[in-house]
């Protein structure tokens, strides 16, 4: 059965819920008829120079639709060439090959592609497939065209063998990361080549379907250009879903045959009475949904209501009235506050804005509505392809918000995903390595944003940790992370990132350290797990696994020698001792507070200990206790840092140059890579004791020294 059969939405279609479009919507190219009329011009000369070839006129009247003062005199020059060229070639269907360049850029010029676009289309082939040479379009058509034609030209399979297909879509990638334009091309090239894939045997059939499935209609969906990604979705799923595929058109054909009054027509009229009312111009549309739509609504809710099979679609002049067109809605109707989505406040990674919310109507349908300015329709169906050449800036969509300081226009067709992508894949030599990252990157659909600790930000997919955000940031420098701190508290690396999260990243000054296997377990990203997996492999002995048992903490005593002198003013009664609680260490000039305890001895505590409050709460009388004049103290210190070789040693050389005695010392087995010090010293000096904490703090791997607060 023909691909091309099966499809239920032309480009035409798609595109006609735009008003704008709508009036200049057309049925589908008629690929016998243009294969005819590129014939009959071969034998009959070249057409006048006054007027294009009949065979592109479809694409001219696309184009001048979008673009009405374009300069039509290259396109019919890239045809003359294209066909003159592909003369006497035939694809497998049977019409001359020309029909396919045709088909091809007619799609983009119904997304509103400018002229550059649509004449490298046209050529997209002939440098592949014909004598023509890539200088020969640099000198007739000039750089932008002949990049665009070299970016979508397949490497040589005789070369690359079985790495062709991975080695192509990379060039590509590297191609798009310059000019976004190149991928654009691709889409409409594959959407073209999936439509007429009913001549292709069943299992190329398959395997075609699965690459577009894995990586051209994710790279859709994150360009944005949902009209190539919805049909290409629908193909795709005739072709390895066909059974599923049946039974979901069998329900729209009951649905839209039934003879039933149309619920969501119905519920359309009375949003757009609403909005009339209240004086603000809209169009309601109502916009059906595609096949695989309509099967996920199916398996989320089960039997479909008359709502379920489409949208309404609300298009407006200005973003406030979106949000005057929503308000209506929602005082009007009862609405369903769990469906309310703000993407015009909050775009989505791939330049989509719009309003989502669902009403429910008196008789208990539930619409979905989108709410949206036209220039937000635009860019939602054809993404990237509406804004035109990212080396000059597009018509109707220059902003001043999108300039640089530097006085040039920022980049919206460079997104952060397609950035990453570029980063890691020159770290993946091997094609497999690329081919198999790649698909597991794209398979993320929804992004995230975390802020960095210097005020930058940072893009990662939905699901990353800290080591993705490690590698994100610093890239190999990233493999002496120690930890990171999240929202202002450590946090270990595997901790998952939230949309919003602040993160900063404890980098160790030893150059040699390296990534833990474990590591692995927590890289989301390919970037993440290329570079962990590479230092890994060069660095086989740090892939050896723990001991089995957990070490048993380490502890060091020494001489425990008395500490500063304390003085408790008793009443008359007979001198007590006084000695400092060990859950606080208090130290000169520390505010103290003493407390009776068995035996008649008294303990002095920082006036801010939490025994304080237990004691004074159990009845316990505080006693006056006083700092004498001799300056030494104890103090008990805890380090909590992360675990790296050689921390021990410069944490007790930071505390030998202080001039401070280790009275015992105890290391707790790590945890999550973070180990916890702690340390009773005897000082000379209670003075000295900032200073040396601030010393220590300083070591590398030590992100915090504080002095003991337990019960």
């Amino acid at each position: 059965m023909s691909a091309e059969a099966t499809n239920p939405v032309s480009a035409a279609e798609t595109a006609a819920t735009d008003p704008r479009v709508r009036r200049r919507a057309r049925a589908r190219l008629d690929l016998r008829r243009i294969g005819r009329a590129a014939l009959l011009g071969a034998t009959a000369g070249p057409a006048p120079r006054d007027r294009l070839p009949d065979a592109i006129s479809h694409v001219a009247e696309a184009h001048r639709a979008h673009h009405p003062e374009a300069d039509l005199t290259v396109l019919r020059r890239a045809y003359v060439l294209a066909e003159s060229s592909h003369r006497g070639q035939f694809r497998k269907s049977g019409e001359p090959y020309i029909t396919h360049p045709l088909a091809v850029t007619l799609i983009l010029a119904e997304l509103g592609a400018e002229t550059t676009t649509l004449t490298a289309s046209l050529l997209h082939d002939t440098v592949e497939d014909t004598e023509v040479t890539l200088d020969q379009v640099r000198r007739e058509f000039g750089d932008e065209v002949a990049y665009l034609v070299d970016g979508v030209t397949k490497v040589e399979k005789i070369d690359y063998g079985a790495a062709a297909e991975p080695e192509t879509f990379r060039k590509m990638l590297v191609a798009t990361g310059d000019d976004v334009r190149v991928m654009s091309i691709k889409l409409a090239d594959r959407l073209h080549n999936m439509r007429t894939l009913g001549v292709m045997r069943p299992e190329k059939q398959a395997r075609i379907a699965k690459v577009t499935r894995d990586v051209l209609i994710p790279l859709a969906e994150r360009l944005g250009v949902q009209a190539l990604k919805t049909e290409l979705e629908d193909l795709v799923f005739a072709i390895l879903h066909p059974e599923e595929y049946e039974a979901t058109r069998a329900l729209i054909a009951d649905a839209t045959g039934s003879g039933s009054p149309d619920a969501l027509a119905a519920v359309a009229e009375r949003v757009g009475a609403v909005l009339r009312e209240a004086d603000i111009a809209a169009e309601v549309l109502v916009r059906p949904r595609h096949f695989v739509s309509v099967h996920r609504v199916r398996l989320k809710r089960g039997e479909l209501r008359g709502c379920d099979f489409g949208r309404l679609l609300v298009l407006v002049a200005e973003d406030a009235d979106c949000y005057a067109v929503l308000g209506e809605l929602h005082t009007c109707f009862t609405p369903l506050i769990s469906e309310f989505k703000d993407f015009i406040a909050a775009p989505k990674f791939n330049l989509y804005q719009s309003l989502h919310t669902a009403i429910a109507a008196p008789d208990g349908a539930v619409a979905e509505v989108l709410i949206r300015t036209h220039r937000m329709h635009k860019v939602a169906e054809a993404g990237v392809v509406a804004l035109g050449s990212p080396l000059g800036t597009p018509p109707d969509t220059a902003d001043p918000a999108e300039t640089a300081e530097d006085g040039e226009r920022t980049d919206p067709t460079r997104p952060g995903w397609l950035a990453r992508l570029l980063d890691w894949q020159e770290s993946a030599p091997d094609p497999d390595t690329f081919w198999s990252s790649l698909r597991a990157d794209l398979a993320e659909d929804h992004e995230i944003t975390v802020f960095r600790a210097d005020g930058g930000t940072l893009g990662l997919p939905a699901g990353s940790s800290c080591v993705d955000a490690a590698y994100a940031q610093h890239g190999e420098a990233a493999h002496a992370c120690l930890g990171a701190r999240l929202n202002g508290r450590l946090a270990p690396l595997g901790t998952v990132l939230s949309d919003g999260d602040t993160v900063q990243l404890l980098l160790s000054q030893d150059t040699g350290s390296g990534p833990s296997p474990e590591w692995l377990d927590h890289a989301r990203t390919p970037a993440a797990r290329i570079a962990i997996t590479a230092w890994l492999q060069a660095h086989p002995e740090a892939a050896a696994p723990p001991a089995a048992a957990p070490r048993p903490p380490l502890s060091v005593l020494a001489d425990r020698s008395s500490g500063a002198e304390l003085h408790a003013d008793l009443d008359g009664a007979p001198a007590a001792p006084v000695r400092p609680a060990g859950c606080c260490t208090p130290v000169p000039p520390d505010a103290i507070t003493g407390f009776r305890v068995r035996g008649g001895a008294v303990t002095a505590h920082r006036t801010g200990c939490p025994a304080v409050d237990v004691m004074r709460r159990l009845g316990r009388a505080a006693v006056p206790v006083r700092w004498g004049d001799a300056a030494h103290c104890r103090v008990t210190l805890v380090a909590e840092s992360f675990g790296r070789p050689g921390l021990l040693a410069d944490l007790t050389e930071v505390i030998a140059t202080a001039g401070a005695e280790v009275v015992s010392a105890t290391v707790e087995p790590p945890s999550e890579q973070r180990v916890r010090h702690t340390y009773t010293l005897q000082l000379a000096d209670a003075a000295g004791l900032p200073a040396l904490m601030r010393a220590m703090r300083e070591v590398p791997g030590v992100y915090d020294v504080d002095r003991t607060h337990r019960l």
